[in-house]
């Protein structure tokens, strides 16, 4: 099992358009989150220009999947968005644990 992160660049307006879209995107989250895919998500403050959701799988497709059915991304709340490995190494969910 592998980390990846999906970096959305939120865009102009997003707090302000948010609140259409927000009961759709967070169902979809959530459902990811029950079946084990989605690890954490949120948004990035101070400013509120970029949102992050770490991802468990054995490529980045779960990830890249869930941008393209977000509503958030459909509307044109985010610009654009990557995903990323992240090589975890510590902690209890490190998905490629190194110790000293």
């Amino acid at each position: 099992m592998n980390h990846y992160l999906l970096i959305y660049h939120l865009g102009p307006g997003y707090l302000e358009r948010r609140p259409e879209f927000r009961a759709e995107h967070l169902a979809l989250a959530w459902a990811a989150a029950e079946r084990g895919e989605l690890l954490l998500g949120g948004a990035v403050e101070d400013p509120v220009d970029t949102a992050m959701l770490l991802f468990a799988g054995e490529g980045p497709d779960v990830a890249e999947t869930f941008a393209q059915a977000d509503p958030y991304v459909t509307a044109g709340l985010v610009e654009r968005w990557n995903v990323r490995r992240w090589t975890t190494v510590v902690g209890a969910h490190a998905a490629a644990p190194v110790r000293p």
